[in-house]
C-alpha cells in the first residue's frame, strides 16, 4: 500500500490559517464585506494550492470551503453580515454532529479526519471523538454569544485571537489521552 502524499505541516498551517488571517487584516482596513470577499478568494486559492501539491482534498476542507462560499456569498449578495457570522456556528455544529453520528454508527470518523497522524486504541478514538464533538458544540455556543453581543470588529478579532488559540490549546490538552491510548503501529513488512 502506497502512502498518500502529505503537505509540509508548516505549509498546511499556512493554507489553513492564511485565509482567516487575511480576513482579519482586510476587515481592519476595509470592513466586513471586503474581508468576506477576500476570505472567499483566499479559501479557493488555498484549495487549489493544496490540490496541486497532493492531488486530493480532505473532506473537512471541502465542506468548510463550501460553507464559506455559500455564507460568504449570501453576506455579499444580501449585504448582511449575519451570514458570515453564522458560518462558524454552522461548521462547528456540523463537525459535532458528524462526530457524534460516527460514534452512534461505531465508525471512528475522527481517525479519518486525522489521516493516520495518530494510532489509537478503539477506546482512545471514542474518547477523543467525544471530546472534540463537545468542544465543537462549545465553540458553536461561544460564537453565537460573541457575534450576538459584540461588535463586528470584536467578533472578527475573536475568530483570530479567541477561537483559534482555544482550538490549539484544546488540541494540546489532548496529548495525555493520545499517550494513554496509543496503539502500536501496524508492521507493514509482514
Amino acid at each position: 500500500m502506497t502512502k498518500k502524499p502529505q503537505l509540509n505541516p508548516l505549509l498546511k498551517l499556512a493554507l489553513d490559517l492564511g485565509p482567516l488571517v487575511l480576513f482579519f487584516l482586510v476587515n481592519a482596513r476595509l470592513g466586513i464585506f471586503a474581508a468576506t470577499a477576500a476570505f472567499m478568494v483566499a479559501v479557493l486559492v488555498a484549495l487549489v494550492v493544496s490540490y496541486a501539491l497532493i492531488r486530493r482534498l480532505p473532506v473537512m476542507t471541502i465542506v468548510s470551503a463550501v460553507i464559506v462560499l455559500v455564507f460568504g456569498g449570501l453576506t455579499l449578495v444580501l449585504e448582511d453580515e449575519t451570514f458570515i457570522k453564522l458560518k462558524p456556528t454552522i461548521i462547528y455544529l456540523l463537525f459535532a454532529g458528524v462526530l457524534f453520528g460516527g460514534l452512534l454508527l461505531r465508525k471512528p470518523l475522527l481517525e479519518i479526519v486525522f489521516d493516520q497522524m495518530f494510532h489509537l486504541t478503539e477506546e482512545g478514538w471514542r474518547k477523543l471523538t467525544i471530546r472534540w464533538a463537545v468542544f465543537f458544540l462549545a465553540l458553536a455556543v461561544l460564537n453565537e454569544i460573541v457575534w450576538r453581543t459584540q461588535t463586528t470588529d470584536f467578533w472578527v478579532s475573536f475568530k483570530v485571537f479567541g477561537a483559534l488559540p482555544l482550538t490549539f490549546a484544546f488540541a494540546a490538552l489532548q496529548y495525555p489521552l493520545l499517550q494513554k491510548y496509543a496503539a502500536p503501529e501496524k508492521d507493514s513488512s509482514s
